[in-house]
């Protein structure tokens, strides 16, 4: 964090010595959208210029941390672009840093009201984020050719998973696996960590990983590796995404973000929400949170009904239902939920199930200690150098320090 403000100071100092030009013609998005839906929202953005050929509107794409970074050092700074897109837990650290403008007098309360209340994400009892996607969340994907009817329970995914794991050809060697996904990362442990009742911190954000929730999914994960082998040894994203995509894999844990994804590679999916947890009678519930837009701050008056035209135009619900039908993403729009092509969608039907199962990702700042406190132990337990008691002892500890730091 220290590393992080002499960096933005350092920039104030570059930044101030040049005046700040305001085009008012001119919308600039900062986006860290995956290829698809960038494709996409620059076809809505030329129609746009099309209908308006005085504005001029631009995306520039950026990985997600270099957005949150290059955004927090250009606002402070003054400058930066018009709005800032992305998962509803940036809100958090760009509010504190009061670098994005509240919403809630900007835009009427009938035209939030026709939105979905989880696409309006508050924070401090102000609007900060309107949303065009609801979830980013892990559902158990399954390939159809391989298993009909996915599973609903632990116990019932377990035994899947042993009689889809197969050697095929003898030679000692697994050549296909019941299940995949990128199980290193503490983000995709979550929803067996929710499951077992552990969550990552209680209601004044200060951390609660040492818990038997937390302990229990680590014995669980550990299991389905060591005991049950119905996951490979080691298996990062890429190793997880490709097994499945090559057909050696008849299930997978992945994010809403990769269904067209496997559609395009030919696989029949189906989506399910993932299993009930038999020791505890809780549904796995990964993290929910929506994707959308934030103002920068600097946004003059002068140009506020500019860019509210123009995010009231990319959230429309023309707009967001060529998303939805082609990225099978949840949209925003309430009137939507009764189109048919997204009321009769199977994928859409059961992502929605999934989001109610699921719990909204924290928005505040010290979520990132903790996802920084909890990897270390945790990958720990996977490389057999801690035993899950003593990594959620550790991690509990890490994250109160972390905080602390950032705090300081």
């Amino acid at each position: 964090m220290n590393q992080l403000w002499s960096i933005i100071l350092l920039s104030l100092v570059l930044f101030f010595s040049c005046s700040r030009r305001v085009d008012l013609n001119r919308v600039v998005i900062w986006h860290q959208m995956r290829v698809d839906e960038r494709l996409i929202l620059e076809e809505q953005m030329k129609k746009y210029m099309q209908l308006h050929p005085d504005v001029k509107l631009e995306a520039i794409y950026k990985e997600t941390e270099e957005l949150r970074s290059g955004f927090i050092i250009a606002a402070i700074a003054g400058q930066g672009p018009d709005f800032v897109y992305g998962p509803s837990d940036q809100v958090g650290p760009f509010q504190v840093m009061n670098i994005i403008k509240p919403l809630d007098n900007i835009f009427s309360k009938s035209y939030l009201d026709s939105l979905n209340p989880k696409a309006l994400t508050y924070y401090k009892g102000q609007l900060y984020q309107i949303a065009d996607k609801l979830g980013n969340h892990l559902t158990l994907v399954y390939n159809k050719k391989l298993l009909q009817h996915p599973p609903q329970t632990d116990q019932e995914m377990i035994e899947i998973g042993k009689k889809l794991t197969l050697d095929k050809n003898g030679d000692g060697k697994t050549d296909q696996y019941g299940l995949v996904w990128n199980y290193t990362e503490p983000f995709f442990f979550i929803p067996f960590m929710t499951g077992f009742g552990g969550w990552v911190m209680d209601d004044d954000g200060k951390p609660t990983l040492d818990n038997n929730g937390v302990i229990d999914g680590l014995n669980f994960i550990k299991d389905l590796r060591d005991k049950y082998k119905i996951i490979p040894k080691e298996a990062d994203y890429n190793v997880a995404d490709a097994l499945f995509k090559d057909e050696k894999a008849a299930m997978i844990i992945n994010g809403d973000w990769s269904w067209a994804g496997y559609e395009k590679a030919g696989i029949d999916i189906g989506i399910s929400p993932l299993p009930k947890i038999t020791k505890t009678g809780l549904w796995c519930a990964p993290m929910v949170s929506p994707k959308g837009f934030s103002l920068n701050k600097n946004v003059p008056e002068e140009k506020i009904e500019l860019v509210v035209n123009v995010l009231k135009y990319l959230l429309n619900s023309e707009n967001q239902l060529q998303t939805a039908i082609l990225l099978n993403t949840m949209p925003t729009m309430k009137n939507l939920y009764e189109d048919p092509l997204i009321k009769n969608n199977e994928i859409l039907i059961n992502s929605q199930r999934q989001i109610e199962n699921g719990r909204p990702m924290p928005i505040v700042p010290e979520l990132r200690a903790i996802w920084d406190a909890m990897r270390p132990s945790y990958q720990a337990v996977l490389g057999g150098d801690k035993t899950p008691e003593q990594a959620a002892k550790d991690m509990q500890g890490l994250a109160l320090r972390k905080i602390a730091e950032m705090n300081e």
